[in-house]
């Protein structure tokens, strides 16, 4: 689901890239051609090896020769060559990154989940993942004005899998507009969310002088499709916004790097330009384009980003039609799923594996949810009446 590509002129740039191995050159009918396929697959297409600490030549010569032992049809062999799979990408800096053996029940690796569970595991007082009913229930009846809540739901596919996508909007105290949405799917949008976005996108254009500010809530957002990134900050500004670059690989070497481009969102027909504030409630588990989002409404002079310190995956994905590097498979054994480029804020910050920073702090509790109370958008809603 987790997709974010930047548009960059891939067509007029693909002819001066130097193409490295692509996914189909990659098989493997035993552990030991499995491992080798992985690794040089790895070294050629994994575009963070500038910032990565990972030692992936210690790897190949640790890892080597336990793959060298394992036979492909021996249970007991499979569990050793997935312990050895994660302990060799724990360190990986891609927050995208995910392996996944079809041939083994669609089993998952993912080492930035693995770090985040086990942070979270010993954070006092604290929710891992919002609730949907703070979206659905909680903030319509106790924040939103019951004459504007407007709120629906559609079945949206990523990947080929089914996810429920909601859209939330209306007015809080009569004078600041709210928009929540759980994926970046507006392309999708169904009968019973188009109607919800059309309310919104429709109130931005013709801004009432009541509204005092606007709160885009991307908590728990894994994000989704690229092109809702011009869609709902391109309708609010009039002049491209630039609010970081990326780059990705153009040869075989660890190091072989594109220059950095700019990442521009593009204004939309008969967008305006809002000046009222605008806030941006993200979390620690907003992911890809909900950061990414998050990132360029805080470039906005008028733009401000209150929540939690992001998942830290910012890294473009695409096929490899695009790029030269990224997302790779080994036969029918393993599937590599990783970032396709890097990407960079405007003075230079890589959020990689860190996840981006927000502005404001301010975090959720337990105790507040159960007594109704929305501590994120608290502080958005005051942030919002003292400017």
């Amino acid at each position: 689901m987790i997709a974010f590509l930047m548009i960059l002129g891939f067509s007029s740039c693909r002819k001066e890239l130097t193409q490295v191995n692509s996914a189909s050159s990659y098989t493997g009918n035993n552990f030991n051609d499995i491992f080798e396929s992985f690794w040089n697959g790895m070294n050629n297409s994994y575009v963070f090896w500038s910032i990565d600490s990972t030692n992936w030549d210690n790897v190949y010569t640790t890892y080597k020769p336990l793959f060298a032992t394992l036979n492909l049809y021996d249970s007991a062999d499979n569990q050793k060559a997935l312990s050895y799979f994660t302990k060799m990408t724990a360190g990986l800096v891609d927050s995208h990154y995910t392996l996944t053996f079809p041939s083994l029940g669609g089993y998952q690796i993912s080492p930035a989940y693995n770090r985040k569970i086990a942070i979270d595991a010993v954070t006092p007082d604290s929710i891992y993942q919002l609730p949907s009913a703070m979206f659905t229930t909680l903030i319509p009846k106790n924040y939103i004005d019951p004459a504007s809540l407007k709120k629906g739901s559609d079945t949206v596919y990523f990947d080929g899998s089914a996810s429920l996508y909601t859209v939330v909007t209306g007015t809080i105290q009569s004078k600041i507009l709210y928009l929540y949405f759980s994926d970046f799917a507006f392309s999708q949008s169904g009968a019973n969310t188009v109607p919800v976005l059309n309310s919104f996108f429709n109130t931005i254009a013709q801004l009432p002088a009541s509204i005092k500010g606007i709160v885009i809530d991307v908590r728990g957002n894994g994000g989704g499709e690229i092109t809702d990134l011009d869609y709902l900050v391109g309708s609010m500004i009039t002049k491209p916004l630039t609010f970081g670059y990326s780059r990705s690989k153009n040869g075989n070497g660890r190091l072989d790097y594109t220059p950095w481009a700019p990442a521009i969102v593009t204004p939309q027909p008969g967008a305006v330009n809002i000046t009222v504030p605008i806030v941006v409630l993200a979390d620690h588990l907003s992911v890809s384009m909900a950061e990414i989002t998050a990132l360029a409404i805080n470039t906005l002079p008028n733009g401000k980003f209150i929540g939690t310190t992001t998942w830290g995956a910012n890294g473009p994905l695409a096929p490899q039609v695009y790029y030269n590097g990224g997302q790779f498979s080994i036969g029918s054994f393993l599937s590599v799923y990783t970032s396709s480029s890097m990407f960079k804020s405007l003075d230079g910050k890589i959020f990689e594996g860190k996840g981006i920073p927000p502005a404001i702090f301010s975090a959720e509790t337990s105790a507040a949810y159960n007594s109704g109370v929305d501590l994120q958008l608290n502080t958005a809603i005051t942030y919002i009446n003292s400017h």
